[in-house]
């Protein structure tokens, strides 16, 4: 039993300030394990881990889908435009001024004419045949979007093929009969740079027997690594004029993918876009376009916080029921200290401190915790594809190469106040039992 008749006695009516030096000592001897108190202690360890990992799960993988909803929208705005124009009542035949109309209107960066279809590539491994999905772009256009330049330049050397036959350029891309693919495309279909991979398209020429499939082979010219395994396994890039050409769209393009400031503020360009136009279109938003996706990252998202968010509220309760246990420990303690002068509010605020302590405590291990994991998650990633021997992040299997981690900041200072005030509400209900108790029936059978 811990020893607190020796303890000077603080209380207000002698003028000692609420949490005074007396509390902090009292609570602090309480937090101390002691033999016939190690199943309190025991407890206590426990609702500490429990709020450290709850707080630390949580910051980790609200960071992991955060760094996961950013990097796959940036993939995916990277390589498509923020808002897509499609023609109303006349094919898009006048592509090029009214791509330079659209460049002039309030924040817009870039506009870029694309011919899309449908083919089924085929390569020089026997029965690898894929679907696919051809753009046709201008040269510059690649050029000026980012995601395309850098996934030319982000293929290793070597990567392709064990000989060490590198990437490929974009310059000349206009002038060449070739096409760029993905480099898991072209892992797939056995190619590498040089090699000659062959389109076909079911909406070819009409005869008299009908429409004949269209069949065409191109070198390919460039490989390119997006880093979006999706991408990168099914998307070809051909010049704008070929497309046209291949496609039987002499003249004109299928859409206009138009690059804003910020993709948020879609809604506040298209009066702006629409009046720069001059003529009728259809504009849909890259938020109509995955709205799915979207939707079912945001329901993931917030699930996850809930349900993490009970690995705290399970801690809080095992503060709960080891401040009861030390209460009742600890009921001759509390009525010698009533006896000797002790108010009511600061035997209350003795269990508030010691309660609250292992909640203060195991918010800011946690956080830290928390933020060494997200701070190193790559090379925790490598570490444990060391140990098993295999990619637990497959990206053949995932939409991204890697793991991404993104701290809100608003956010984790969220999930730190609710973690500290779990903390401090579970204290409550015990620290009034300790201030309720009667001195009198205490000591009755000592």
């Amino acid at each position: 039993m811990t020893d607190i008749t020796n303890a000077p006695v603080m209380n207000e009516k002698s003028g000692t300030s609420v949490f005074s030096a007396f509390e902090w000592m009292l609570a602090s001897r309480y937090l101390r394990s002691r033999r016939k108190e190690a199943f309190i202690s025991v407890i206590a360890g426990f609702s500490f881990l429990g709020i450290m990992l709850g707080v630390a799960t949580l910051i980790i993988v609200m960071a992991v889908m955060n760094g996961f909803r950013t990097e796959l929208l940036d993939r995916i705005l990277g390589l498509n435009g923020h808002l897509i124009v499609n023609p109303i009542g006349a094919p898009l035949n006048d592509y090029d001024e009214l791509s330079k109309r659209l460049e002039k209107a309030t924040g817009v960066k870039f506009a870029i004419p694309l011919v899309e279809g449908q083919v089924l590539v085929d390569g020089v491994i026997e029965n690898s045949s894929s679907g696919a999905l051809v753009r046709g772009m201008r040269e510059a256009d690649m050029k000026r979007v980012s995601t395309i330049a850098d996934g030319v330049t982000n293929v290793k050397d070597g990567s392709i093929n064990p000989e060490g036959q590198g990437r490929g350029t974009l310059d000349g891309f206009d002038t060449k009969e070739g096409v760029a693919i993905g480099h898991r495309l072209a892992a797939n279909l056995g190619l590498q740079l040089g090699d000659d991979i062959t389109l076909i398209s079911p909406k070819g020429d009409v005869t008299a027997f009908g429409v004949t499939p269209r069949i065409k082979s191109y070198p390919v010219n460039a490989i390119f690594d997006i880093g979006m395994s999706e991408y990168d396994s099914s998307f070809v890039f051909m010049p704008l004029e070929e497309s046209q050409l291949y496609f039987n769209k002499e003249g004109e393009v299928d859409v206009i993918d138009i690059y804003v400031d910020d993709p948020d503020k879609v809604d506040d360009y298209r009066d702006a876009i629409i009046e720069a136009s001059e003529r009728q279109l259809f504009l849909s938003d890259w938020r109509q376009r995955n709205s799915s996706l979207t939707s079912a990252l945001d329901v993931e998202r917030n699930v996850m916080f809930m349900i993490l968010t009970l690995i705290i509220l399970v801690a809080a309760l095992n503060i709960i029921s080891g401040l009861i246990m030390l209460v009742k420990d600890k009921s001759h303690d509390i009525a010698i200290l009533r006896t000797m002068g002790t108010t009511r509010g600061a035997v209350m605020r003795v269990f508030m401190i010691t309660g609250s302590a292992i909640g203060v405590v195991g918010t800011l291990v946690g956080f830290l915790l928390g933020v060494l994991v997200c701070a190193y998650i790559k090379q925790i990633q490598d570490f444990v594809t060391w140990v098993t021997g295999n990619n637990p992040w497959d990206p053949t299997t995932r939409f991204l190469s890697n793991i991404p981690a993104r701290m809100d900041m608003n956010e984790t200072l969220w999930i730190l106040v609710m973690a500290l005030a779990l903390s401090f509400l579970a204290t409550l209900f015990p620290a009034w039992r300790a201030a309720k108790l009667d001195p009198v029936e205490a000591l009755r059978y000592e």
